[in-house]
């Protein structure tokens, strides 16, 4: 079975080409879910959470806001919340690749927003990189609800430039086009990684 890594910047229209892969037959991994749950009452990163930022829990589960809040002031906490969370993280996505392989699928996705940020580029077979170009990034990061040019910023200094993700994927899917378009692209590329692969 191939891995593909998907990943792109804050903003680049990586949850729609996750969906789309999705329509399209390939079983997708999402990595922002899995943190969701982890975060939820009863999650497994609760606990850990609590004894980091207490603050930022709220009715037994983790307010992503108190929390993000509690890293611009910070930025040391954020690590400590990492080496808690990606392994969490990690151990669903090995268990989601078993079970999809196990389904005889020969493709999967793993939506990682950090792929090349945290080093794992090597633990998939092909990365596609989604990409809108920097100006329409911004644009649609601040419509977001509590997005602020701050938490903006702070955000971008943790990830590798766009242009040094595009520059190391296999392929780039554009979201600055249609969505019709960005649908058609995905098809090619998984007709071209199936067709690399002899499973055409």
């Amino acid at each position: 079975m191939i891995t593909i890594g998907l990943t792109g910047s804050i903003a680049m229209g990586k949850s729609e080409v996750a969906k789309i892969f999705a329509t399209q037959g390939i079983p997708v991994f999402d990595s922002d879910l899995a943190v969701h749950e982890l975060y939820g009452k009863g999650g497994a990163a609760v606990a850990a959470i609590a004894s980091l930022v207490p603050s930022a829990i709220v009715d037994g589960a983790v307010d992503r806001r108190r929390l993000a809040a509690a890293v611009l002031e910070d930025q040391a906490v954020l690590r400590k919340i990492e080496a808690v969370v990606h392994p969490l993280v990690k151990a669903r996505q090995k268990m989601f690749l078993a079970q999809a392989e196990a389904r005889g699928y020969d493709i999967a996705v793993l939506d990682i927003p950090l792929l090349f940020e945290t080093g794992r580029e090597d633990e998939v077979d092909v990365i596609v990189v989604v990409s809108a170009g920097v100006e329409l990034q911004r644009e649609r990061a601040l419509r977001r609800p509590g997005m602020t040019p701050k938490k903006l910023d702070f955000i971008l200094s943790r990830q590798l430039p766009d242009q040094q993700k595009c520059s190391r994927a296999h392929y780039v899917i554009d979201t600055s086009v249609s969505l019709e378009d960005t649908a058609r692209e995905v098809s090619r590329v998984i007709v071209a990684i199936r067709t690399k692969a002899g499973h055409s």
